[in-house]
């Protein structure tokens, strides 16, 4: 760092010797950063009051996280273990600038209530910029004609609609009017593709037996319930003639569908997360002293096998997946109000849905570029530039170039990192990752030219520094 009046200076900061990488150039430079944003690259820029020396290190557009969940209200005696305070700590931590966690709507409320206290959880709280989903949960008449399209009119242009979990999913005609609606005033759809009623049956019949272990909720939601649905939303979108983002798709048999359908021309966008790439149905039996040690891996849909992450991690490189995001849903694992609801061990279709990973999501897929399973700017481009697009953020947020943003991470690509949950910043008490040595870690993240992490140590920022962004319409380009 260097010392200079910024009065003198046509520059806050200058990030010297950086080598640039965005989803789709590479170069060496300065960056000039003033105000937050960025307004120079180039060589030999003019000093400025304070400046870093990125010399060895990538510069890479801060991580934008499509895909979490903080502080989501839940069923009463279920709590998750972070608010917008610890989880944005943990998102900047490993390398993630923006997060759009979702306001989710409850069967019988309104949706723009659940906007209103969602707005009422991360004031003060989020130290890293963020915009919002929305979780449509009960499509009224009232909420398709009037809440609906204005809430899309004032920046929450992305929803997310559920085919699976009783107090979430829709029907069939439902999912068409959301649709419908989006088509019309230019939003995007996210869609959690399994089939209810085959994972209610093959629940039952497990319970019946008996096989309540949290490696049962695998079996309880087989690759077959989430290829049937993923081919029916492909449908809707199909009929309705609007795109959709299928998430957490965990394998071959909704790759397949995927593959089948942006084949024939349509518009349909993928999602995928670490847990498909790194955990797989074993780790659902993980044995534990406690023989519930499974239940730290239980989400939907459930890990597969080795080939289908061989699958994943080839989809990634030919472009099926436009996102890479954590789906972060996290609960602690010996706590009454997580993953041993009431302070015992549940059957698997009780326990908590989901894992931890916000901090964890950059560098378990930069490990893949290190391993030659995707390219740098394949990295940058699932991981910020085109979550920001789909998003409505960009060019605010997802690219390092003059007029946007300064979220930067200086990454060292060469860092070996031995995950561990005590390093980590989250409130959750474990990490399904724990032991996986990756390469490549963030060493300093900014947000808007604001220093938050230096030399891989969280500066504690303000609390409520972040911001909440409006978003612009999807953009599919």
């Amino acid at each position: 760092m260097s010392a200079l009046d910024s009065r003198e200076a046509p520059f806050d900061l200058v990030i010297r010797n950086a080598d640039v990488a965005t989803a789709s150039d590479r170069f060496h430079s300065d960056i000039g950063v003033k105000d937050g944003v960025i307004v120079a690259l180039g060589r030999n820029l003019p000093a400025a009051p304070r400046e870093i020396d990125a010399t060895g290190l990538l510069a890479l557009p801060g991580g934008v996280d499509g895909h979490v969940h903080l502080d989501q209200p839940m069923p009463d005696g279920m709590r998750m273990a972070d608010d917008f305070y610890t989880g944005t700590r943990a998102a900047v931590c490993g390398g993630t600038t923006t997060v759009i966690p979702f306001a989710a709507q409850v069967k019988g409320g309104s949706l723009r209530d659940a906007v209103s206290d969602y707005h009422r959880r991360a004031e003060g709280k989020a130290v890293v910029d963020y915009g919002f989903h929305l979780i449509v949960a009960d499509p009224t008449p009232k909420v398709l004609a009037e809440e609906l399209p204005q809430l899309i009119s004032e920046g929450y242009t992305s929803f997310k609609i559920y085919m699976t979990y009783d107090d979430l999913k829709l029907s069939d005609r439902e999912i068409l009017e959301v649709l419908s609606v989006a088509r019309e005033h230019q939003a995007l759809v996210m869609v959690h593709a399994e089939n209810s009623d085959c994972i209610a049956w093959l629940t039952d019949k497990l319970v019946g037996q008996g096989r309540i272990a949290p490696k049962f909720h695998g079996l309880a939601r087989p690759a077959a319930v989430e290829r049937e649905a993923t081919h029916r939303a492909i449908t809707f979108s199909e009929l309705v003639d609007v795109p959709i983002l299928i998430v957490h798709v965990s394998g071959k048999e909704a790759i397949s569908q995927i593959r089948w359908a942006q084949g024939r021309g349509l518009p349909i966008l993928a999602e995928t997360c670490p847990q498909y790439l790194y955990l797989t149905a074993d780790d659902l039996g993980r044995p534990g002293d406690d023989g519930y040690e499974g239940a730290k891996c239980v989400c939907s849909p459930p890990p597969r096998d080795a080939d289908n992450q061989d699958a994943v991690w080839r989809a990634l490189k030919q472009g099926v997946f436009s996102v890479f995001s954590s789906d972060h849903a996290p609960f602690n694992y010996d706590d009454p109000e997580g993953k041993k609801l009431g302070g015992k061990a549940q059957s698997f279709d009780h326990i908590p849905n989901g894992i931890p990973g916000i901090e964890t999501r950059m560098p378990l897929l930069f490990d893949g570029v290190r391993r030659g399973k995707l390219s740098l700017h394949q990295f940058v481009e699932l991981t910020s530039y085109r979550p920001a697009q789909l998003y409505g953020l960009y060019p605010r947020k997802g690219t390092i170039a003059i007029g946007a943003d300064a979220d930067i991470v200086l990454w060292n690509p060469e860092a070996r990192v031995k995950i561990n949950n005590d390093a980590l910043h989250h409130a959750v008490d474990y990490t399904p990752y724990e032991g996986i040595e990756v390469t490549g870690w963030p060493v300093h993240c900014l947000s808007r030219g604001e220093l938050l992490v230096s030399h891989g140590r969280y500066l504690d920022p303000e609390p409520g520094r972040g911001r909440f962004l409006p978003a612009g319409a999807p953009s599919l380009v």
